[in-house]
């Protein structure tokens, strides 16, 4: 299903060598063909297919490694306070949780460094390939949207994360003149990833795609996630753009088609479900190239798969957080939603307790097994991006904003609930004000660990106080898992020092870093 993307991923140096393995025999006579450059290798459709693979293939740094016992995704995790960890072996980690990162911290770095090689990857695929003769015009403009989804994805992070960042939109080499760029205003990012997202939606893409490659439907859906961001902090942006989100995410339910909730939340995670009905967008992952990288929220050393006594438990659930849950969720309950409190000795054998609450949502029990079972020891599940789930909140809050409640923000809302068994009031038992807040919480607790919390704290300025069951002010709010306050300088992330050192460009720090 996703072989095409994994594997063609790494054709991009098959060339080098090819060539180089060229008849020895006529080496006095020709010019040396492994020195590839970026013109003699655009120049056939399978070089533009494998410099799009090698975007995708880039963007997996999301889950690389960032020191011992952690990687890059618990950035958007650990400063959220639904989360701790059982190990404390990684200073940096460490300083995610405590609030207390610099521009040193290595998941910062990590994520500049990996966002601006998506970007430049990107760039080279959207430069190159139009120029390429003879190629089908309906393969070229496939290729094109997929590489302008890909590079606004990396900049919606980047401006989300550090607010004015350098705009790169061409392939760069150290006689370019903007070889060292400066910071761009946020907005003008911002303008440039949804030109990015509408040229991509009108690409000609399929409206799903089971191989895992983009899609018109996670085109449409990101376009109104980023609609709604603009709408609210930094921005403010306001009516206007809660308008776009709220038309732009309607386009995709009432046109869902193969797109729905799955029944059961075990769906999420069964690996042969991937690319399909809820997941509009995600990671690839397979084991051959790259295995799910989300074995962090493992308990510390407990034989929950078939390794045995493993794990590092450096993400895991808060009490405060599981237990801010409404009585009666589907999503607490052992083994079946998004945690589990017991599992089988080695991944198939008999039950134990855990002794507490740790994340399901991204568990594989093909890989690692279940009672009777054995795992494959393949953990090929992907890392979910955008689930329909997410587009029918993205609607309800959008929409709330410019009418207040109507049936159809209810019914948006009311299929996140259903699944979870829970009751929702009428349209007469909201006032807009209400509502907003329970489409909030419902985000908090329907995409938990999923890397949306930190940056919905970031767009909204609230947190959601579980022990109040309220929201706070961003700034003052009290992190349970670490006991420490917010400020205002945690609402972006510091360049990164080294970044800063090798372009003189980037010479302003962000504020509460310098």
């Amino acid at each position: 299903m996703k072989s095409y993307i994994n594997n063609f991923g790494t054709k991009l140096l098959l060339p080098l060598f090819l060539l180089a393995g060229a008849a020895c025999s006529d080496f006095l006579e020709e010019e040396d063909p492994s020195n590839l450059t970026p013109e003699s290798f655009f120049t056939i459709p399978d070089h533009a297919e494998a410099s799009v693979a090698a975007v995708y293939d880039a963007a997996r740094f999301y889950g690389d490694g960032a020191g011992i016992f952690s990687s890059n995704w618990q950035l958007l995790e650990a400063p959220t306070g639904t989360s701790t960890t059982e190990t404390a072996q990684n200073s940096d980690l460490n300083n995610l949780y405590s609030l207390t990162w610099d521009g040193n911290t290595i998941h910062i770095r990590n994520w500049w460094r990996g966002l601006y090689e998506v970007i430049a990857n990107a760039n080279l695929t959207i430069d190159r390939v139009p120029a390429i003769s003879p190629m089908e015009e309906d393969q070229k403009s496939r290729i094109l949207g997929e590489a302008r989804f890909w590079r606004a994805w990396a900049y919606f992070y980047a401006v989300r994360l550090w607010g004015d960042v350098p705009l790169v939109l061409m392939p760069q080499s150290t006689s370019s003149e903007d070889f060292s760029p400066s910071r761009t205003p946020q907005r003008e990012v911002y303008d440039q990833i949804v030109e990015d997202l509408q040229v991509a939606e009108s690409a000609g893409l399929p409206w799903t795609d089971p191989s895992g490659r983009i899609s018109t439907s996670a085109a449409k859906s990101l376009l109104a996630k980023v609609y709604l961001t603009m709408a609210g902090f930094p921005l403010n942006l306001g009516q206007e753009y809660y308008q776009l989100a709220a038309d732009k995410s309607k386009e995709v339910i009432d046109n869902a088609g193969p797109i729905e909730l799955f029944d059961e939340y075990g769906d999420l995670h069964d690996e042969s479900l991937g690319n399909t009905k809820e997941h509009i967008f995600s990671l690839q992952y397979n084991n051959v190239v790259a295995g799910n990288p989300m074995g962090n929220m493992f308990p510390n050393f407990k034989p929950v798969t078939y390794r045995g006594p493993s794990g590092t438990g450096s993400t895991v659930p808060t009490l405060s957080f599981y237990n801010s849950y409404e009585e009666g969720d589907r999503r607490t309950v052992n083994q079946e939603g998004f945690f589990y409190n017991t599992y089988f000795a080695n991944g198939s054998g008999e039950p134990f307790d855990l002794g507490a609450p740790y994340i399901f949502k991204h568990f594989n029990v093909t890989a690692n097994g279940t009672q009777g079972m054995p795992g494959t020891a393949q953990d090929n599940l992907n890392v979910p991006m955008i689930r329909y789930a997410e587009v029918l909140l993205i609607y309800a809050e959008a929409q709330n904003e410019i009418s207040g409640p109507t049936q159809e923000t209810i019914d948006a809302l009311t299929q996140i609930r259903d699944r979870a068994g829970l009751e929702t009031p009428s349209v007469g038992g909201f006032d807009q004000n209400s509502f907003r807040e329970a489409v909030w919480q419902e985000r908090w607790h329907e995409l938990a660990y999923e890397g949306k919390t930190w940056l919905d704290m970031i767009r909204l300025r609230q947190v959601f106080n579980e022990q109040t069951g309220e929201f706070d002010d961003f700034v003052g709010h009290v992190n349970l898992s670490s006991n420490e306050a917010l400020q205002e300088r945690h609402l972006l992330f510091p360049l990164p020092v080294q970044e800063m050192l090798n372009n003189p460009n980037l010479e302003v720090q962000n504020p509460g870093y310098e």
